[in-house]
């Protein structure tokens, strides 16, 4: 099936993109690699009249060190964050994320900026941005406001992005001394998650937790930080059974998903399952 019609613009600069976006608000939609859109608009469940490519915006694409912190352009592809060697020494997490999303073309083309501000509820890149404690820069003409990983999330298909706003960066502190991993149950390695956990531990003496962030996607409709899990193993000394005893509160609060891929019981005990294994492959790693 082809799109709808609509009218396509290739802005050069933010102030542009942004200028459009002010302009035709509602029904204008980005395109920011168009991994997710595009395939919506060909099945007619997305039908913008101005669709406003930030693919030829050269500022929003990169990857650099900003004091403590790793700053990554919206339009930065998985490709790009899965090779790059700063990631890989001071944020791993994001690079073993980002490694498994989809498959060659789409991480190609993909861009995390992009998967961010669709949020699918069983994308994967969510949960590692909510793991490694990230925050991400949106830009409007009149000036720009930094939002919380945890905070972006609303709902499926919203985040806390106000429609006159573009996401342009995602600002990760360095993991040095942390132990990461993402893990995901799926169909198939390309496809999305049915349940994704990414997992940051700090360990001291003795494997005692002495810092740990997770993000779980695939599991509600959003992604989210299963707080109840994290509070019960900080502090604590990580061995089988704490770990499995806090594995068990992952879905803790939430109403868990229930479609053609997973029941809601079932998918909630895929949480628990990959929720201890990250964690132990974490401390192994």
């Amino acid at each position: 099936m082809y799109p709808n019609r609509f009218e396509y613009f290739a802005p050069t600069s933010l102030q542009e993109a942004l200028s459009l976006l002010s302009i035709y608000q509602d029904e204008a939609k980005l395109l920011a690699g168009g991994q997710s859109l595009l395939s919506l608009m060909k099945l007619r469940l997305a039908n913008p009249k101005y669709l406003i490519d930030l693919g030829h915006i050269a500022d929003l694409n990169y990857i650099r060190q900003n004091g403590d912190k790793i700053a990554i352009g919206a339009m930065t592809t998985y490709a790009q964050i899965k090779d790059s060697e700063l990631l890989r020494k001071d944020c791993p997490l994001l690079v073993k994320t980002a490694s498994v999303v989809g498959d060659v073309q789409v991480r190609n083309r993909g861009t995390i900026g992009g998967s961010l501000s669709h949020a699918d509820p069983a994308a994967d890149m969510p949960a590692a941005v909510l793991a490694s404690g990230a925050e991400l820069k949106a830009v409007h003409l009149n000036g720009e406001r930094w939002i919380k990983a945890e905070e972006f999330f609303v709902t499926t298909f919203t985040t806390a992005l106000a429609p006159n706003e573009i996401l342009t960066e995602i600002r990760a502190p360095t993991l040095a001394g942390h132990k990461t991993i993402y893990l995901k149950a799926a169909p198939r390695p390309t496809d999305f998650a049915i349940v994704g956990i990414a997992a940051c531990l700090r360990l001291g003496p003795n494997n005692r937790c002495e810092g740990i962030a997770m993000g779980v996607t695939g599991a509600s409709d959003k992604a989210y930080r299963p707080q109840a899990l994290e509070k019960a193993l900080q502090g604590e000394k990580l061995d089988f059974y704490t770990i499995r005893e806090a594995a068990a509160r992952v879905t803790e609060g939430i109403e868990v998903n229930e479609n053609i891929h997973a029941s809601s019981g079932f998918r909630s005990h895929l949480a628990q399952v990959y929720t201890a294994r990250a964690i132990q492959t974490a401390m192994n790693s």
